[in-house]
């Protein structure tokens, strides 16, 4: 799988390239985020890891105009930040960040998370007896990997981050189930996780956007007070 690195202090992106070519990923390296933006497009990596700090464009307006700009793949992308602060990593994580790690980290740790990130997909197909799920008001195909919304005549695509897809197909694949915040990290991230349980709030508050029709009183995506988290909607 081939991984970009964005990270504009050569030390660190060369100790990040080391030790992730030592696990077998194919990578490649740029400096600046107007870089990155043009690799993204003609490389299609499979994940970013893209640092906040950058010349030119930093890594926020670069996960933005990723995650809202054409692409034939959709890559995961890890945030790299210096700043520990919740609220930047909450931002970092609503620009569309499907992880992050605060600086100083432990290449061990990174390349753990880079494994649990390119696992769920892995793990999707390998546990899914069925390979689509429908429900009343969606539908959602693994192999694609795309999702609908069923209203009117024409079903409309859901535009969905890899780690929202994930979280919806988890949420379809078993209606009603209550999931706890650790349930789903242990779902989606694996037991590599080492981050803060609430970063599934946030996902969550971004899929309820996409697939809710006020977000504000979800109808589909329920939260159960002191519990977690259950998709509700008919059978088709």
């Amino acid at each position: 799988m081939l991984i970009l690195i964005v990270e504009d202090e050569a030390e660190i992106a060369r100790l990040i390239r080391l030790y992730l070519e030592k696990e077998g990923f194919t990578c490649e390296v740029c400096e600046d985020g107007e870089t990155a933006l043009r690799y993204q497009q003609t490389l299609q990596p499979d994940l970013i890891i893209l640092d906040v700090m950058l010349p030119k464009l930093d890594g926020l307006e670069v996960c933005t105009r990723i995650r809202q700009g054409p692409g034939a793949k959709d890559p995961y992308i890890l945030m790299l930040t210096a700043r520990g602060e919740e609220i930047d990593r909450i931002i970092g994580l609503s620009t569309g960040a499907d992880d992050y790690l605060v600086k100083p980290f432990s290449p061990r740790e990174l390349v753990a998370r880079v494994r649990a990130l390119l696992r769920r997909s892995l793990r999707h197909s390998q546990d899914a007896p069925t390979q689509t799920y429908r429900t009343a008001h969606f539908s959602l195909d693994l192999d694609q990997r795309t999702a609908h919304r069923l209203e009117g005549s024409h079903p409309e695509l859901l535009d969905l981050t890899p780690l929202e897809f994930d979280l919806l197909a988890t949420f379809m694949s078993y209606p009603g189930r209550v999931w706890s915040r650790h349930h789903l990290i242990e779902k989606l991230w694996g037991e590599d996780f080492f981050g803060d349980e609430r970063v599934v709030d946030t996902h969550i508050a971004r899929l309820r956007k996409k697939v809710e029709p006020d977000s504000s009183q979800p109808t589909f995506v329920k939260t159960v007070t002191g519990v977690g988290y259950r998709f509700e909607d008919e059978t088709a």
